[in-house]
């Protein structure tokens, strides 16, 4: 969620200042775009997981700050809810043992965090939605003692100028207000960065908005909110809904959510930038004392204090970011589409899917993104959601033909992607033997039709089975989720020998052409 900031009241003139700021910063960005003053490639990558805090029983427990004390490291940090910490893994270069390299770290730290949370009778669980949170879980009162928490909520309810509202029809519908942005906690992540120059920005942003669609299906975690069973990855719908600043005639006029997927293809960063200025009102207006155009003046390197802010109140899957390190300006993709979990050989191996995948669809010839309208490509992350590891995705077609097919994202990531995020990960320089291990983690998720959320809805259908109440089936499945979690084992080999006929699926799906299939 950002830096912390001081949670002090603001009028009419320290908007007008903000404001004012925010250009002079975003004509800075300009200016060292223009000037070629960004740092060289270093095909350096990072990693952030959200993480949730649960008991014994399966329930979430509100105690990130008597945990964090306990681990007393900077690598973890709070999150918007006190059942919630994020831990981040310092930068890496993409290239030999990465994967693993990666995996022993996140091995190593979350094994800390786990021993130091029992300290308190807590339990790390990296899953995209606890299945046991009730919306009296996430109230105001639960948010992390953290000063940007508190105004950015303050903000955001001013903003809307009345109760947010969560209305998802899934499998089951869920409809429910709350006086607070507090529902956005349910909702934990990974975070993937990778540092990129200007040049290369708007093709690995745009291959990383294409394959949107194909990292949700196979990786969706995340299929109940508050007891019910809503979408595959639920984590989109509630997220833009639990920020969502607009009133019912702001959404009816078309005025932009600020969790979004965007609206076009870009050509620059800068055009992601200049968006967050010109769609989006700003909700911390706290002026830094730097002014970005003398410091640029006096050939210095603007912090882009007010601008960085800005940007990290809205929220899009594929969010550009500006940072200063060592003196030099850098650009960064961060995607956001994946949820936290199941287990750290599935979250490296989501890694690896999408650095292979962005890197070798930046460099076709014929890019993607010129083949794919923008509207399909949003549709389909919809539908991915909706649906899946069974989701129908459309997708150019192969050849010279053009157009485009509608096909089983299984087959879309089997014949073409799979192949394609191999040949990025070789193009990386990552050694072929953790490119073999963590791509077929998804190949075989993809052979038996298997990720975190199909197993979480056939888990929980086998405990109703077997005579239990809704909440102690929820309960059960979590507790057994937070067992396998922990053994390693990847979601795909996890014991389900309730699974055939369990799942409950639609007998209808929807595609992303609006129809239906069977």
């Amino acid at each position: 969620m950002g830096e912390k900031v001081a949670a002090e009241g603001n009028d009419l003139a320290d908007r007008e200042r903000y404001r004012r700021k925010l250009h002079d910063c975003l004509e800075g960005l300009r200016r060292l775009l223009a000037e070629k003053r960004f740092d060289r490639p270093k095909n350096l990558m990072g990693l952030e997981i959200e993480l949730n805090l649960a008991g014994a029983d399966g329930r979430p427990r509100m105690l990130n700050s008597q945990v964090l004390e306990r681990i007393a490291s900077g690598d973890f940090q709070t999150e918007l809810a006190q059942c919630n910490l994020e831990v981040n893994i310092t930068p890496h270069r993409l290239s030999g043992r990465v994967l693993d390299q990666l995996a022993e770290e996140l091995r190593t730290g979350l094994g800390y965090a786990e021993r130091k949370s029992r300290e308190v009778a807590a339990r790390i669980v990296m899953i995209g939605i606890l299945p046991t949170l009730n919306a009296d879980d996430l109230t105001v009162a639960s948010l992390s003692a953290n000063d940007r928490y508190v105004l950015l909520n303050d903000q955001m309810r001013a903003a809307r100028g009345e109760d947010f509202v969560i209305d998802i029809q899934g499998v089951e519908r869920l409809i429910t207000r709350s006086p607070s942005i507090a529902p956005e906690a349910a909702c934990t992540s990974v975070q993937l960065h990778l540092q990129v120059t200007p040049g290369r920005f708007a093709a690995v942003w745009n291959a990383a908005q294409a394959i949107a669609a194909a990292q949700i299906a196979v990786g969706a975690n995340s299929p109940f909110l508050f007891g019910r069973e809503l979408w595959r990855e639920s984590r989109p719908p509630v997220f833009q809904q639990a920020t969502d600043t607009r009133a019912p005639e702001l959404q009816a006029q078309g005025v932009r959510p600020r969790t979004w997927f965007g609206e076009r293809w870009v050509d620059s960063a800068y055009d992601l930038f200049e968006e967050n200025l010109r769609f989006f009102p700003p909700l911390l207006p706290l002026c830094g004392p730097q002014d970005p155009l003398r410091v640029l003046d006096e050939g210095g390197v603007p912090d882009l204090a007010e601008l960085i802010l800005h940007n990290g109140t809205i929220y899009r899957w594929n969010r550009p970011v500006y940072a200063v390190a060592d003196g030099l300006p850098h650009l960064r993709v961060e995607n956001r589409v994946l949820p936290a979990g199941p287990t750290v050989a599935d979250v490296i191996a989501n890694t690896a899917f999408y650095y292979g995948l962005v890197r070798a669809l930046a460099e076709q010839p014929r890019p993607v993104w010129t083949r794919l309208p923008f509207t399909v490509a949003a549709a389909n992350f919809d539908t991915a959601c909706r649906h899946g590891i069974d989701a129908t995705l459309r997708w150019p077609r192969p050849g010279r033909a053009g157009g485009l097919t509608e096909i089983p994202a299984v087959r879309l990531v089997q014949q073409e992607l799979l192949p394609l995020a191999a040949a990025g990960l070789d193009a990386w320089g990552v050694e072929p033997a953790d490119r073999d291990h963590y791509l077929g983690i998804i190949e075989a998720r993809c052979a038996r039709r298997a990720n975190g959320a199909s197993w979480q809805a056939a888990a929980f259908h086998h405990a109703l089975r077997q005579g239990l109440p809704r909440d102690a089936a929820l309960a059960a499945m979590t507790r057994r989720y937070s067992e396998l979690m922990h053994t390693g084992e990847p979601v795909h080999t996890w014991p389900v020998p309730w699974a055939a006929g369990a799942a409950v699926v639609p007998a209808q799906r929807r595609t992303a052409a609006g129809g239906t299939v069977a």
